[in-house]
Formats: structure tokens, C-alpha cells, sequence
């Protein structure tokens, strides 16, 4: 008996092994796995040409740069932040020792609210850190402004914005720090990866020293480090899906579309930032009820979809953290659910999705 095809929320691009496997070469010939190979300076140079980014640094993962960010940058006592983000944003907070304070965020964009930041601002806050939700920009000149007034450091988490323009420029270029993930179900991937980016050069060589042990040639050390290097077998992998990323983006699109063209009207979308050139990184819908997102969760889940409750749940009610209530981030991720979006699933499939999902609406 043939199993039917599961569809999941996600699915990791491949490109042809052999590909692979001839960019790799390089790396093997020179017997070169890791500590910043040719591959690793060659994927960063090909991103900062592309999005006209001053200083990137290529990461063994997207969580590592927040938490380097987070040292790097000195950052004391509290961090503004918010409920409505992968689990990483708020732990890296923690695990730097740091805490976080949450801020609510905008109903319809998921991001940060800029209008409720400041009454959160006290003696012991050192920095904001917000997150671009599924690619979707942040209120950038509103925390910027109150940044500026509160001497307050900037750092994004913009795991899922890779190819994200604002006003014509790269999402990566605001804010003191940007972070990317490359993890193998994003966009663009390295099968494990991810990134730093700023634009100010003193504070880049900071950075650099604390991603490579502190070190400041092969025997002085500027100050404290961890190692958080990109090896050569994860740029391989980046530079071999590279040639593939504005097929990938504009496929994407084209499915994010017919989603948006067959689901039933009740279902509400995440709005997209004005001036925006948006990655179509995720399909997020809001559900009218819990209890209707996990009858339609369920019927999808009989017919071989798996979407994914993505944020689930709200980060200020994590065990770890002194519960703030947010009701709009607690009200949204209960009610959210990420919809199957990834290169080869077919107009067919998604429209056979979309009509369990309509079917099972009322």
C-alpha cells in the first residue's frame, strides 16, 4: 500500500548533490573545513554585494548572533522585547543573563507596537530588542526615534527576512545589529546557519572577535569569545542553492497568492508594512476561535497536512520568565496558524488545503 504524500508546514530546498558537491571540492582540495575558509568569505561577499550591506558575518546558526549581539554590545539590566517570536528572541535575553520586558504588538502587523514601548522604558533599560514577524518589518523609524531619546541599542531579529526590502533598502541595514537564520526551513539556507549584520565597522571587528573565541590573530586574544564560525560545508550549501533564490522567492509568491485567492474571507491575514518588498517567507491566517483553528488543525491533519501553530505560545508565558500580560500577542498566537508554503508544493495541493480549510470553517 503507497503511503499518501505528507505535506508539511515546510520543506528543505535541495539543489542537484552533485552541485553540491563540485562547489565543495574547493574546500576539500585545500583540505579547508572551517575557521572562515574561501567558501564562508565567498557566501558572505555575494549577500553584502547583493543587499549593499556594509559588514556580515556568516554564523554556525540564527541564535548564536542574538546572543553575541546581546554581549557584544555591553547590554546591562533590561531589554524591551517582544511576546510574539520564535522561543530564541526571548531565551537569548535570558541566557545572557538579562531581562527580557515585554511590550505588545500590533494586531495586524504581529510586530512590536512602537505606542507602548516607552511606558516600558525605566532607569535599567540598556536596548530594544524586536523581531521582523515572518519577514514583516518592524515600525523601524518609530523605535529608532525612541532609541535615539533613550540612548537605547537597536537589535532585530530578522530570522525570517532574508531578501526584505523597507523603502528600498535591505531590512539587515537597520537597527545597530540585525540577525539571520539560514536554518535549513528557511528561504535561503545553509542547512544550519545564519548571520550578523551592521553597518558601524568598530563595532563589526566586536563582533567578529566574539563569534571566533575572542582571537585577534592565531595567538592574542582581544577579549572573551565563543565559537560560532560557519564551516565550509554549510557555505558549500549556500552557495550552491544562491543561483536558485529569485526562482525560489517568485514561486513562493506565486503560491502565497493562490492561498490568498481561494481561502474564505473570515480567515484574516498578516498585513505587510507599507513599502515593503516582502520575502513571502510564511502564510500565517488568524482563526476566529481556538477552538476553530484546532477542528480545521485536526481535519488538515487526517488528510496528511501538517500546518504548524507558529508563534505558539505567547513567550511571556514561558516558565522561565515573570508573566506580563499581553493580550493581543496571547489573543493572536492562540489563534495563528502557519499554512504549508515551500518550493514545490503544487496550486493543486493548496487548493485542496484551502477547501478542507473552508469546508471546516462554521
Amino acid at each position: 500500500m503507497i503511503e499518501p504524500e505528507r505535506i508539511n508546514v515546510t520543506k528543505v530546498f535541495l539543489p542537484n548533490q552533485n552541485e553540491y558537491q563540485e562547489i565543495l571540492k574547493k574546500s576539500w582540495n585545500k583540505n579547508w573545513m572551517t575557521n572562515r575558509g574561501d567558501l564562508v568569505k565567498e557566501l558572505e561577499a555575494k549577500i553584502t554585494s547583493r543587499f549593499h550591506i556594509p559588514y556580515m558575518i556568516a554564523t554556525t546558526n540564527g541564535t548564536l548572533p542574538i546572543q553575541i549581539s546581546l554581549k557584544t554590545l555591553g547590554l546591562t539590566g533590561e531589554i524591551i522585547t517582544t511576546p510574539f517570536s520564535y522561543v530564541a528572541t526571548t531565551s537569548s535575553i535570558v541566557w545572557e543573563g538579562l531581562i527580557p520586558v515585554f511590550v505588545d504588538i500590533e494586531e495586524n502587523t504581529f510586530t512590536i507596537d512602537p505606542r507602548k514601548i516607552e511606558e516600558k522604558i525605566t532607569k535599567k533599560t540598556s536596548a530594544i530588542l524586536a523581531t521582523h514577524v515572518f519577514g514583516n518589518p518592524c515600525d523601524v523609524e518609530a523605535i529608532e526615534q525612541i532609541a535615539k531619546k533613550h540612548n537605547l541599542k537597536v537589535i532585530y531579529d530578522a530570522a525570517h527576512s532574508f531578501g526584505v526590502t523597507y523603502k528600498d533598502k535591505s531590512i539587515f541595514n537597520y537597527g545597530d545589529v540585525s540577525t539571520c537564520s539560514f536554518h535549513a526551513t528557511k528561504i535561503f539556507h545553509t542547512a544550519e546557519g545564519g548571520a550578523i549584520f551592521t553597518k558601524d565597522e568598530a563595532l563589526y571587528k566586536k563582533l567578529y572577535y566574539h563569534h571566533n573565541f575572542g582571537h585577534d590573530g592565531p595567538e592574542h586574544f582581544q577579549g572573551i569569545g565563543i565559537n560560532a564560525k560557519m564551516s565550509e560545508l554549510q557555505a558549500a550549501m549556500g552557495l550552491t542553492i544562491w543561483p536558485y533564490l529569485d526562482t525560489i522567492l517568485n514561486r513562493r509568491k506565486l503560491l502565497f497568492k493562490v492561498y490568498q485567492d481561494f481561502l474564505d474571507k473570515q480567515l484574516v491575514f498578516q498585513t505587510i508594512r507599507e513599502h515593503t518588498n516582502y520575502n513571502y517567507s510564511y502564510i500565517p491566517v488568524v482563526f476566529e476561535s481556538e477552538e476553530q483553528l484546532l477542528k480545521v488543525q485536526e481535519v488538515l491533519n487526517m488528510h496528511h497536512v501538517f500546518p504548524r501553530r507558529y508563534f505558539y505560545p505567547s513567550l511571556n508565558k514561558l516558565p522561565y520568565v515573570k508573566y506580563q500580560n499581553m493580550p493581543i500577542s496571547e489573543k493572536i498566537s492562540e489563534r495563528i496558524m502557519c499554512l504549508p508554503l515551500y518550493h514545490d508544493l503544487s496550486e493543486n495541493q493548496i487548493k485542496m488545503i484551502c477547501d478542507l480549510i473552508n469546508k471546516n470553517l462554521n
